[in-house]
């Protein structure tokens, strides 16, 4: 039989371990998505493929939850140490926001779920060689799916289009697949879970999807030959042929097009807007702010806390019920007190004077080494009980390892 009280706490442990960090990551959020749209609006607003890279810089988000600054730098540790303690004292809250992400993950990926499950019953077509879906649903196309990418197409298109304009509406959806923004949605929506208090995450969301419609409808121009005027004719087209959109239809739906006036009236322009760009220069973009953020994740890496920290804290207490903790001086212990993977030595006569100093009497332990996940945060340590009775110079006490209880290795492990 489990022991449930030690999952039951391993539980707790792993709720209030994930709600430390995450929170911080939200904090950042609002950073990053207040300096995003900035930047985008203000400087960027020109440049298409510059606008599309500032949202990669979301990628780090996820990764700063365990900065040393939280701890070490004082002017951070002075504003935020009311939400680590929070965080770390409050099991209720942290359970809120636990359900808060599994909530979210329901509702946003059961609506991704259910039109994969929709699309797979749609009817097979095929396209110069292409396999596409055909759907009654007055939509605009749009691809689903990450490993097997599916195309679908309303099948009011199929009966009004020419050869031309469908190659042209499938090479769209071709070139979402192949710049990755369908892996650049589920990280988004994966974003939007885990953070799901930063409301701006969903409100931006528009903006976001907008820039990667843009991105795309620039290549499509120019691997395809044809003039922005022609590309921008067959996307009105489509759109006067369709529905301006449909309540059935789950947002999950990814990049299927313009729905409001507004937003087709700015798309339109950058199209109209559009000049023969240097591929290999935007290449050279994409691969320099990658690297970038590589650099920065290395440098987050560094200067964060392990996911398992070794502590060389020692200290001595007893259990008489008066006080139990004698000394958790380190310093002071260290020079008496020595360890190695399976005996603590302890010099005797620097030790029991030390103990007579501090009127330490019946059952004394020593505690000592182990780990910690966090400052403040579940630390583990190796523990023995001096023996007394021995004469020898140096007391030499096997210790067993806490490694070897599944609990703490999950705990590393974490």
């Amino acid at each position: 039989m489990p022991d449930w009280s030690q999952i039951g706490s391993l539980m707790d442990f792993c709720t209030v371990y994930f709600t430390t960090q995450l929170v911080r990551c939200v904090a950042f959020s609002f950073i990053f998505a207040g300096l995003v749209m900035l930047l985008r609006k203000m400087f960027f607003s020109g440049w298409t493929f510059l606008r599309g890279l500032l949202w990669s810089s979301f990628l780090l988000i996820p990764f700063l939850g365990k900065l040393k600054l939280y701890y070490e730098n004082k002017a951070v540790l002075n504003i935020t140490w009311r939400l680590t303690t929070a965080t770390m004292s409050w099991i209720w809250a942290d359970r809120i926001y636990m359900a808060g992400i599994f909530i979210a993950a329901i509702f946003i990926f059961g609506k991704r779920l259910r039109l994969r499950k929709s699309v797979a019953g749609m009817e097979k077509s095929s396209l110069d060689n292409i396999q596409i879906r055909v759907t009654d649903m007055n939509v605009t196309p749009f691809t689903v799916g990450l490993l097997k990418p599916k195309i679908v197409i309303p099948k009011v298109m199929l009966g009004s289009h020419g050869r031309d304009e469908l190659r042209t509406v499938v090479q769209h959806e071709q070139t979402h697949i192949r710049l990755g923004h369908l892996w650049f949605g589920l990280a988004w929506d994966i974003l939007r879970c885990l953070l799901w208090v930063n409301p701006f995450l969903t409100i931006f969301q528009k903006q976001f999807r907008a820039d990667m419609e843009d991105v795309c409808d620039r290549v499509c121009i120019q691997s395809s030959g044809r003039t922005a005027h022609e590309y921008g004719l067959a996307l009105l087209k489509t759109l006067k042929l369709l529905r301006s959109g449909s309540d059935d239809t789950p947002s999950a739906v990814t990049y299927a097009g313009e729905r409001e006036f507004t937003d087709m009236k700015r798309r339109m322009g950058e199209i109209a807007s559009f000049r023969p760009y240097k591929k290999r220069m935007c290449v050279g973009m994409a691969a320099v702010a990658f690297l970038m953020i590589a650099a920065i994740l290395l440098a987050v890496h560094t200067h964060s806390y392990a996911r398992c920290n070794e502590s060389r804290e020692i200290m001595v207490g007893n259990y008489d019920g008066k006080s139990p903790i004698i000394s958790y001086d380190t310093e002071e212990l260290s020079q008496m007190i020595s360890y190695d993977d399976r005996y603590v030595y302890v010099k005797r006569q620097a030790f029991e004077d030390f103990l007579e100093e501090n009127n330490a009497e019946g059952e004394i332990w020593i505690v000592f080494g182990g780990f910690y996940k966090l400052p403040g945060l579940t630390g583990i340590a190796q523990s023995c009980i001096y023996e007394n009775n021995s004469e020898d110079e140096v007391v030499r006490i096997p210790y067993e390892s806490i490694t070897d209880d599944w609990y703490f290795w999950l705990l590393k492990m974490l």
